[in-house]
């Protein structure tokens, strides 16, 4: 499968059910999480089965917004992955693969090989290299962008703005030489400049976690998905978030 899925500029239409994109972070020991951040990889494999007995299956964001694009898609759940840590490779491809699914891995191109140094508690995690990127990309795995360096868009100056978004996407499609469609906003945050910056440096989507009062492919809504969610959790995490969110304008 592709690591980057063309779809359709989002058609004007009424606006359609909100789809179901899990934010994941890090897959790997979480004895040390302050942020809930992380999943083991046993919990991974649990909640991919979960979704895999009821006929759903995981995918890019890109390839989510493809098949709703085309009518599609009612089966697919959105699978992200924000940060781009090194145990991705080791620790949720191996179960992504066996459970047949795929994701969108948001990296930062600007801390490539680094660590989590925005986070001022827990342990330092490793961030992937340029190769483990490239790896991804050959598995299959969309790669989006989440910025640079993981900054919190809705107060940077314009020329930070502009790096983050549009230089971020350069940097990545030169690294892996694919189109770059999806962005991921640092910490959740969004306002209409950030999304605006977004949309003008090219890309097709973008996933936030809350929007607030922002709606459309540039903000798309997400559920964090962490070590506590079993499946009742899971079960009611989907409910409440068809329940709560409202449709998204301009998809399907």
């Amino acid at each position: 499968m592709p690591s980057c899925v063309e779809f359709p500029a989002p058609a004007r239409t009424l606006p359609g059910p909100v789809p179901w994109i899990a934010m994941y972070h890090s897959v790997g020991d979480c004895s040390d999480d302050p942020y809930r951040v992380t999943v083991t990889p046993d919990r991974l494999d649990g909640q991919l089965r979960w979704l895999r007995r009821r006929g759903l299956r995981g995918v890019s964001v890109a390839e989510l917004l493809a098949a709703r694009a085309r009518g599609a898609g009612r089966d697919l759940v959105g699978l992200t992955f924000d940060d781009g840590y090194a145990d991705f490779l080791g620790n949720a491809l191996p179960v992504l693969a066996r459970w047949e699914c795929t994701a969108t891995l948001f990296v930062l191109p600007g801390r490539l090989g680094g660590d989590n140094a925005w986070d001022p508690l827990g342990p330092r995690k490793p961030l992937l290299t340029s190769d483990g990127i490239r790896q991804a990309a050959a598995a299959g795995v969309e790669i989006g962008s989440h910025g640079l360096t993981h900054v919190d868009l809705t107060h940077a100056d314009d020329t930070t703005l502009k790096a983050e978004t549009a230089g971020s996407r350069a940097a990545l499609e030169e690294l892996t030489g694919a189109p770059v469609s999806g962005f991921c906003y640092p910490y959740g945050t969004v306002d209409r400049r950030a999304m605006e910056a977004v949309r003008e440096a090219g890309y097709g989507y973008a996933c936030a976690i809350d929007p607030g009062g922002l709606n459309g492919p540039y903000v798309l809504p997400r559920v964090h998905v962490g070590q506590n969610d079993t499946a009742v959790r899971l079960f009611l995490k989907r409910r409440l978030h068809r329940l709560r969110r409202r449709p998204v304008e301009g998809l399907r």
